[in-house]
């Protein structure tokens, strides 16, 4: 039997394309376990950050922590730049939330 939900929560829940979804619970579930319990407290997790940042945001902070790994010039500007710390900051702190309400 299916179900049909309002189109707006349909597009609330899909907000993030479902392959950046998946990379983000494949990483969850690589540092926290391989077992179905971890697939679905990581699945929440995204989930949670899905409501509270919108892709674009996710997006553009996943790049800036990539890049601070990077060695050299172009790493120190992501590790250094004031307004790319805050976007981290944020992010870390809506993952913190979605980790106490997931895991």
């Amino acid at each position: 039997m299916a179900f049909l939900l309002p189109s707006r929560t349909l597009a609330a829940d899909n907000d993030y394309p479902t392959a950046a979804r998946v990379d983000y619970v494949i990483g969850c579930m690589a540092a926290n376990g391989q077992d179905h319990l971890t697939m679905q407290q990581c699945s929440c997790s995204i989930d949670v950050i899905a409501e509270q940042l919108p892709y674009d945001d996710y997006e553009a902070v996943a790049t800036v922590m990539g890049m601070q790994e990077q060695r050299g010039e172009m790493g120190v500007l992501f590790r250094t730049e004031r307004s790319m710390q805050d976007d981290v900051e944020h992010f870390r702190s809506v993952q913190a939330d979605a980790d106490l309400r997931c895991f």
